[in-house]
Formats: C-alpha cells, sequence, structure tokens
C-alpha cells in the first residue's frame, strides 16, 4: 500500500521558518525522484511545483518563487524527505505535498500558513 504522509505545517509569521517532512512507503524509495508541491487557496486544480531531489540525493531542481529560500533533502535510511523553508512569505500560505516519481498518489498534505 502506497503512502505518503506529510507533517510539519503550521502558523508562522512572515520571515519565520518551517521544516516539512514526508515519509514514503508501499513504492520504490530508492528508485525515486522526490517532489515537493504546494496548492494555493483558489487554485484547487493546480499544484505548484518547488522542488526536486533525485535518489541519490545529490541532485536538486528548484522552481524560481523559492530558489535561495528552500531547500530539499532526504534521508534514504529513514524513507523521508525533507523541506526546509526560509524567509517565509504570506504568499506561500498553501497546502503543501511530497510526491515520488514512482508512483500517482498524493499524500493528505499539510498547511502552511504565513501570517503577515
Amino acid at each position: 500500500q502506497v503512502q505518503l504522509v506529510e507533517s510539519g505545517g503550521g502558523l508562522v509569521q512572515a520571515g519565520g521558518s518551517l521544516r516539512l517532512s514526508c515519509s514514503g512507503s508501499g513504492f520504490s524509495w530508492e528508485d525515486s525522484n522526490m517532489y515537493w508541491y504546494r496548492q494555493t487557496p483558489g487554485k484547487e486544480r493546480e499544484r505548484e511545483f518547488l522542488a526536486l531531489i533525485g535518489p541519490s540525493g545529490t541532485i536538486t531542481t528548484y522552481a524560481p518563487s523559492v530558489r535561495g529560500r528552500f531547500t530539499i533533502s532526504r534521508d534514504n535510511l529513514a524513507k523521508m524527505v525533507y523541506l526546509q523553508m526560509n524567509s517565509l512569505q504570506p504568499e506561500d500560505t498553501a497546502i503543501y505535498y511530497c510526491k515520488s516519481s514512482e508512483v500517482d498518489f498524493w499524500g493528505q498534505g499539510t498547511q502552511v500558513t504565513v501570517s503577515s
């Protein structure tokens, strides 16, 4: 059974930081590119790509909107992927999801709310 469980969201003031976590199981973790996406209020049919990390963790890619503020990382022994988010702004308010390249599956996401 495929599982992707995101955690670590919450309410933070503008300029603050959060670290999101995602645990994955039920698929070939060692072969997976892992991604972080977000879905903003009013855009329920769109998920914005934020970051990608390759299977070994040596390759990362970021969307321009988060490059320099967000950092993706992974722990392959623990089957976890992380998103360190710094300098958060109100426009970062969204539900954040992780995703594997190996399965067409979305978890429940974790809500991030940034107050001004």
